[in-house]
């Protein structure tokens, strides 16, 4: 269960991350209001019906109930964000347009809200199951105990680089700004966090220290047999106490912790708990905490890039503007809209088969390890019989992150047959592995070498490629001409600039504009095979005895002006300003610009 709620959890906080928030909301503060009530209210009535006339009967069940409506409250939340706009009033919080963090905090607590609508819900049924009964209050707060650690790793990042940002220092913004500043930071307080998490997770979830008896000293001996080093044994109160499960946590001695819940250890032979045991010390022996930790920043990795080319492609797609003028919106928010939905499917993707993956195989080596060290398989397949038997008859159930019970008791059994399965399997996953961190460092080194600009190069090269159809379709058109021109100009594609504006003035030699622009171009280019002042003037007169507009004469004045004559250059400035007063101020500086210059006719 914790599993899937870091995945909600993650899909959440990625909702509220890569939304932007609208300058307007689409409905009104009071209509956006009255929407959320009817919706709350409508999701409690489900939550009511899901847990009503004693639908729940075993634990399987309650899961099952509860993994339903938390993908609902997903579902609610996006509606929230995408259609009521809630980050758009979540901005007006004191302190949210200095902290950031603080608007993304409030869709979290409002995706609690959703969730506690659940487990007030469900607080009957949890008492049936696991014959314990709570009030709607305490129930709700022992919850929170056990999903608020899931969260707290982003919400410290978060505030601490916040935080950051508001100092006065002009090194911290310029590290924040650059490519890799900000994920840098990241990756390495995320680390220091994880290290020191342990103790943070133990004190919410009330672990206390398991008491010294023959329990304890018996795993006491079998770690030291094992020379598993830790800094204590837990008993873990997991929905009170009665889910069999035990597990192993933290990246150093100092802050990793063996747990394990009583009913595990009152269900377990002493032969059980040592097997259970060396499945953990597994975990620590092959380093999958560690690997989970680069599986999970891969993906950060991996959805920066994916996110870049998605958008690219969206930008250059004649099909993405059609949508953007379908909906009626702006071209940035519907490509914001497509693209998170399309990282959040990659999300969804990501856990459910490349992570999922890991943790399947993950699981069946250290159930391989405890096969080995405790010479025989007899014991953790015997533990998982009756793990299976205990829940409620679990042992054909499919897991996304486990292999079913069935499934590793039949695997365990085939490698105790077949030796030679047990190296095949560590290959396997080595091997994958090993494809894993070559598909990071090409991601890596993609986002190295990809440039800065690619997104706003995207609709440029759609622009180009219309300007081109265009071109062929009506040929002695010369707007398509000019407006290729203009659009090579602005990314200093001086040459192709040129080619197109020459075409423009084959079909219509005394167009104003494809004068002026080309005048522009040859005055302005830094290329010196491109730049020549002396054709420049001469298209520039032309262009103003065609049209004497204000921006034409500036052009006029600056060809003047480089080619030494800074009298007709201020003539020719006066004359724009005269014609344009509005945008005088611009004029004015050129004019000062020919003032200043030396020079004679």
């Amino acid at each position: 269960m914790i599993y899937n709620n870091l995945i909600y959890l993650v899909v959440v906080i990625f909702i509220l991350a890569t939304n932007s928030i609208p300058d307007t909301p689409l409905l009104g503060a009071w209509f956006t209001s009255l929407f959320f009530l009817l919706k709350a209210a409508f999701f409690f009535l489900l939550v009511t019906f899901t847990y009503g006339r004693n639908r729940i009967k075993q634990a399987a069940d309650y899961f099952s109930a509860e993994q339903k409506l938390s993908i609902v409250a997903i579902i609610s939340l996006a509606i929230d964000v995408y259609f009521l706009d809630c980050q758009y009033f979540f901005a007006m919080l004191p302190g949210a347009h200095s902290l950031p963090v603080l608007t993304s905090l409030a869709g979290i607590l409002l995706f609690f809200f959703y969730l506690c609508l659940i487990w007030y819900g469900a607080r009957k049924s949890y008492g049936q199951v696991f014959g314990r009964r709570h009030s709607g209050f305490a129930f709700i707060k022992s919850n929170l105990k056990n999903n608020i650690p899931i969260i707290l790793p982003w919400l410290t990042l978060s505030l601490l680089a916040d935080t950051l940002l508001l100092l006065p220092f002009p090194l911290v913004k310029n590290f924040f700004q650059s490519t890799w500043g900000e994920p840098l930071f990241f990756l390495v307080f995320f680390i220091l966090l994880a290290v020191a998490f342990p103790e943070i997770i133990r004190r919410l979830w009330g672990c206390r220290s398991m008491e010294q008896g023959p329990v304890r000293s018996q795993i006491e001996d079998f770690c030291n047999r094992q020379g598993l080093k830790y800094a204590d044994i837990l008993v873990w109160p997991l929905f009170e106490g009665l889910v069999l499960t035990a597990g192993v946590m933290g990246l150093i001695r100092r802050f990793r912790y063996i747990l394990f819940t009583p009913a595990l250890l009152r269900n377990l032979t002493v032969e059980e708990v040592d097997a259970v045991m060396a499945h953990e010390i597994g975990h620590v022996k092959r380093y999958h905490l560690q690997l989970y930790m680069v599986l999970l920043l891969g993906f950060s990795l991996i959805a920066q890039l994916g996110s870049y080319l998605f958008m690219y492609v969206l930008l250059k797609s004649d099909h993405f503007y059609e949508l953007s003028a379908f909906m009626g919106k702006k071209t940035d928010v519907v490509l914001i809209f497509v693209s998170t939905f399309a990282l959040l499917l990659l999300l969804i993707f990501y856990f459910r088969f490349v992570f999922g993956f890991f943790m399947r195989n993950f699981e069946r080596q250290a159930d391989l390890h405890a096969m080995e060290s405790m010479g025989t398989s007899l014991g953790i397949v015997n533990a998982l019989e009756k793990v299976a038997w205990l829940s409620g008859d679990i042992r054909e159930l499919p897991s996304w992150h486990h292999f079913g019970i069935a499934q590793r008791v039949t695997f365990l059994n085939r490698c105790e047959r077949d030796r030679t399965l047990i190296a095949r399997h560590h290959r396997k996953v080595y091997g994958a592995l090993l494809i894993y961190f070559f598909v990071l460092a090409g991601t890596g080194f993609t986002l190295w070498k990809m440039p800065d600009d690619l997104l706003q190069r995207a609709p440029l090269d759609h622009l180009n490629s219309l300007y081109m159809e265009k071109t062929t379709q009506e040929p002695n058109n010369p707007l398509w001409y000019q407006l290729l021109g203009d659009l090579q100009q602005g990314r200093k594609f001086y040459a192709e600039s040129v080619a197109s504006y020459e075409k423009g003035l084959r079909i219509s030699p005394n167009h104003p504009e494809i004068l002026n622009n080309l005048a522009w171009v040859l005055l302005t280019a830094d290329d010196p095979q491109i730049a020549d002042p002396e054709k420049a003037l001469m298209l520039a007169r032309e262009a103003a005895a065609a049209k004497p507009a204000a921006y034409i004469l500036d052009t006029l004045a600056l060809a003047y002006w480089q080619n030494g004559f800074p009298a007709r250059a201020r003539q020719a400035e006066k004359q724009a300003i005269a014609a344009d007063p509005e945008n005088s101020e611009y004029y004015q500086k050129q004019l000062k610009k020919f003032t200043s210059s030396a020079g004679s006719e």
